[in-house]
């Protein structure tokens, strides 16, 4: 990339053009706006503290060591915090407020951090399984999304975007269509396990009178109910209950929700899947990518 001199925006200005940014996200599905809102929001509170931002990449690593030893953050969570800036200095580039964008020569936080997760074991799986009560229509619906995950590998952003008329019922077989990560689309369809329609039959008795149009796992909160599931609230929900079973046994960082999907497609692996069947199931563009999950499990 060709370099320029560092430009300078004021404090003023550069709050100006977030709120401007802020309302372009608006054209992006509500979990990516979400993520980018939140994680760039530390970025402006960090971006306070000075009269002015000069756009360098120089600049952009004194705010990377911010993260990782004033922040204290994971490798994984500073890329994403830095993918964040990088979109906005894009749109700054592209209304013409900068010549180019320094934040794309700043590396994220570690490489392959994203694929650290492990997946969990046979045992593991029960105690997860065991630790959710079914006595409500949250234990209901946990249940479900935990079988849909630990079954059928499905990813979060697939569950969320799933509404109730996505499933399909033919000859006995349960199915849903599901829109995969930078689709538009339900052009993907996924048959469930006889154990996974049995969840998620048994979660929709509490939405008997639920429109077709409705998501398919929806928040129960007072304030929120009726609004799709999160990101943030799937994560939230199976990490309490990894705690629950005990199954996280102090590796916070490495056991995580992404551990469900792990381990269905380290299933299928033992099962003497090749690396093509895997990527083709569960909808993974790279073949290096199932590799990795596969070399960490």
């Amino acid at each position: 990339m060709k370099q320029h001199s560092p430009q300078s925006i004021s404090l003023q200005k550069l709050l100006v053009l977030h709120s401007d940014y802020v309302n372009d996200l608006q054209r992006r599905s509500p979990e990516t706006r979400g993520t980018y809102e939140r994680t760039l929001r530390e970025f402006m509170r960090w971006v306070r503290l000075e009269p002015e931002l000069e756009c360098s990449a120089k600049e952009i690593e004194r705010y990377k060591k911010f993260l990782l030893t004033k922040r204290k953050l994971a490798p994984v969570s500073v890329t994403m915090y830095l993918s964040s800036v990088r979109k906005f200095f894009d749109y700054l580039v592209s209304v013409g407020v900068l010549v180019n964008n320094p934040a794309k020569l700043v590396k994220g936080g570690a490489p392959n951090q994203r694929h650290s997760r492990k997946s969990i074991s046979v045992l593991e799986v029960q105690a997860l399984i065991q630790a959710i009560e079914r006595k409500d229509e949250i234990g209901f619906r946990d249940f479900a999304v935990v079988k849909m995950m630990i079954t059928c590998g499905l990813s979060e952003i697939e569950l969320i975007r799933a509404d109730i008329g996505d499933l399909k019922n033919k000859k006995g077989v349960m199915s849903v269509a599901l829109q995969l990560k930078g689709m538009k689309s339900k052009d993907m369809i996924t048959s469930l396990p006889n154990e996974t329609k049995d969840a998620i039959k048994g979660y929709l008795t509490f939405r008997t009178n639920a429109k077709e149009t409705e998501p398919l796992f929806m928040s129960a909160g007072n304030r929120t109910r009726g609004q799709r599931m999160t990101s943030r609230g799937i994560r939230e929900r199976i990490n309490f209950y990894l705690e629950k079973a005990g199954v996280k046994n102090g590796e916070v960082r490495k056991i995580t929700a992404l551990s469900l999907r792990l381990t269905a497609i380290r299933t299928m692996a033992q099962q003497g899947a090749s690396v093509d069947e895997i990527r083709n199931k569960f909808h993974i563009v790279k073949e290096l990518t199932v590799k990795r999950y596969l070399q960490n499990n």
